[in-house]
């Protein structure tokens, strides 16, 4: 299917974009925020068409146009290593977005961004100058690039240096994920002993409420039986009383007074 006139336009826009992104700018350069911010737009417009791109294609532009938009915020970061850390995590496109290119633009850019940072953190471990190491970086790659006899080699030297950081990136991801999963494992254990401690917890308290309850029985029964026993020898000593009243007036009547 052929391309519409938005599609054309965005591609022309795209490549312009990288072409600006892989330029040294000025700190105050505005347009490349404000051309990515007319891309993000018409890439909306060209998905909401009826006659849309095939979505692998689609997919490629939102990854190009999500680099160059990660870019510019990772450029506005202070620091060169959270600079650093930032583009690390950027995924450049994965096919060229004219037919001028042997190579994508943007893994173009995104290696020419990695030098600049690579440089910057060296300049500040080794207080060199910055822009003479980031010159240098800058002058290897352009020489690589700009070699027509050596394109081949050069193609190969990027796949191998873009492997090699793509090799980086899935062994930090290893190691986050392993992390993540210690974290996980961790977090489980110290939660089964919470709940192991909850229910050593609950048995102790209800052992306790029981222990209460049959100590308060036991007190009941105890202070009956002492009312009981209390009855008993009170009847007891009635009983008693009146035998020695009864034995008294007994005696009494079968001993009468001498005279």
């Amino acid at each position: 299917m052929a391309a519409t006139r938005l599609e054309l336009n965005l591609m022309r826009l795209l490549s312009r974009c990288e072409a600006l992104a892989a330029e040294r700018r000025d700190p105050e350069e505005w347009r490349l925020e404000k051309y990515v911010a007319a891309l993000e737009d018409m890439l909306r417009e060209l998905k909401k068409q009826s006659s849309k791109p095939a979505p692998e294609l689609l997919n490629e532009y939102s990854r190009k146009v999500d680099f160059l938009k990660g870019l510019l915020e990772a450029e506005k970061l202070s620091s060169s290593t959270e600079k650093a850390l930032a583009n690390q995590f950027l995924t450049p496109g994965r096919t060229p977005t004219t037919t001028k290119e042997r190579t994508p633009a943007t893994k173009t850019v995104h290696l020419q961004t990695k030098a600049r940072c690579t440089g910057k953190m060296r300049s500040e471990l080794l207080g060199t100058d910055p822009l003479a190491i980031d010159d240098s970086e800058e002058l290897n790659i352009r020489k690589r690039k700009g070699l027509a006899s050596d394109e081949k080699q050069s193609a190969v030297e990027l796949d191998a240096v873009l492997q090699h950081h793509q090799d980086m990136q899935e062994k930090l991801a290893e190691e986050m994920l392993s992390l993540a999963r210690s974290l996980k494992n961790n977090t489980l254990a110290a939660q089964n002993v919470i709940k192991q401690d909850n229910q050593t917890l609950s048995h102790s308290l209800r052992m306790a409420d029981q222990n209460f309850e049959k100590l308060k029985d036991e007190s009941d029964r105890l202070e009956q039986h002492a009312k009981k026993s209390v009855n008993w020898l009170l009847w007891i000593m009635l009983i008693v009383v009146c035998f020695i009243f009864i034995s008294m007036i007994l005696f009494i009547r079968i001993f009468p007074k001498l005279k």
